[in-house]
């Protein structure tokens, strides 16, 4: 095909009308005509002020620019509005059941504080009966030989247990209280199988591999390093407990009785309406008289006076760990029972051992 046949018109020449569906006004080089792209101009040029930057700057015509410049305008995506934050009365205070799980919070104490109350709640009279039954279970087990005394015992190391965690404010912690009421119920048989003249050895012994225990699966675990440190330190602490309730089963069964109905007797008193020094006095003197009275019936005679003052100081140390960071009432019967007697269990069979 000839140039000619290929291009039937001159060179320069526009076509006719009616065989050009649009006419601008720029030729290109080879002699066509360039067909405007509207919307393709318009997103290549930006307003500035009174006048368009573009490439070129082409002839004012009706053809030149078709779209307004506020069809030129750069679209710019909205951005997403953040909502604003609530108000802060409205939002809940975050005092739900504690756990696990790391969450920064307030503790019930500082509420407390920021309320205008005591952080300070002492268990009250029905934990304190609690106490008291318990108490004499295992002053009646004790009496009755090692082995009926192991059954309120194994109950009071479970409660410690699990009333510790609680009142540390990590709940549930299902595998924390098992493995501590385990260090508990070790500790027991080591002792069962050893003998009571063997008790330090099995008793330091038992902590030692449970503590070494617990390092080891609280290296397994895949928590965050706060709440890792957490859990070991509330499992070592509530193991610990536990394990030195076994003090009962090593000390003699004279002074557990008296050191047993000692802190009955102190924790009611403690429990008394009364005022806080005048309420700490009357339970300790409570606490000897039933020493003296206990120590009676049996080989301890007036010196259970001793016993009877020590282990109703240790039943009050109990209960004032169980009354700190306001606690809830799952603490109170649960802790509030069990710290009284678990940490009279020391001074029963130490003291116990010096009188008998």
């Amino acid at each position: 095909m000839s140039s000619d046949q290929q291009y039937p018109y001159p060179y320069g020449q526009q076509q006719p009308p009616q065989q050009q569906p649009y006419q601008g006004e720029y030729p290109d080089q080879y002699g066509q005509q360039q067909q405007q792209q509207p919307y393709q101009d318009a997103a290549a040029q930006t307003w500035q002020g009174e006048t368009w930057d573009t490439q070129y700057q082409p002839a004012a015509s009706a053809n030149a620019n078709p779209y307004p410049p506020s069809a030129q305008a750069v679209y710019e995506p909205a951005l997403p509005v953040i909502p604003p934050p609530a108000d802060p009365a409205a939002v809940p205070d975050g005092y739900s059941a504690p756990t696990t799980s790391g969450n920064a919070r307030l503790t019930a104490a500082q509420r407390a504080r920021a309320e205008g109350r005591s952080p300070i709640i002492a268990p009250g009279m029905q934990p304190a009966g609690l106490t008291a039954a318990l108490s004499l279970l295992l002053a009646g087990g004790a009496a009755i030989g090692p082995y009926a005394l192991l059954v309120p015992l194994v109950l009071l190391q479970a409660v410690t247990a699990a009333g510790w965690f609680r009142l540390n404010g990590m709940w549930p912690a299902r595998q924390g209280i098992a493995l501590a009421f385990a260090g508990g119920l070790a500790a027991d048989a080591v002792l069962l199988a050893v003998g009571r003249e063997n008790a330090p050895a099995a008793i330091v012994g038992t902590l030692g591999v449970w503590v070494l225990l617990i390092l080891v699966l609280q290296l397994r675990s895949r928590a965050g390093a706060d709440e890792r440190m957490s859990g070991l330190m509330a499992t070592v602490a509530s193991a610990a407990l536990a394990i030195l309730a076994t003090g009962h089963l090593a000390a003699e069964s004279d002074a557990v009785v008296v050191g047993a109905i000692a802190v009955a007797v102190a924790v009611v008193a403690r429990a008394l309406p009364l005022p806080g020094v005048v309420s700490v006095v009357l339970a300790l003197l409570a606490a000897a008289g039933a020493g003296i009275a206990a120590g009676g019936l049996n080989d301890i005679g007036a010196s259970g006076a001793l016993l009877g003052a020590a282990a109703g100081g240790c039943a009050l140390i109990g209960l004032r760990a169980a009354s700190y960071d306001y606690p809830s009432r799952f603490v109170h019967m649960t802790a509030g029972v069990a710290l009284p007697l678990t940490a009279a269990a020391p001074v029963v069979y130490l003291i116990g051992r010096a009188l008998v």
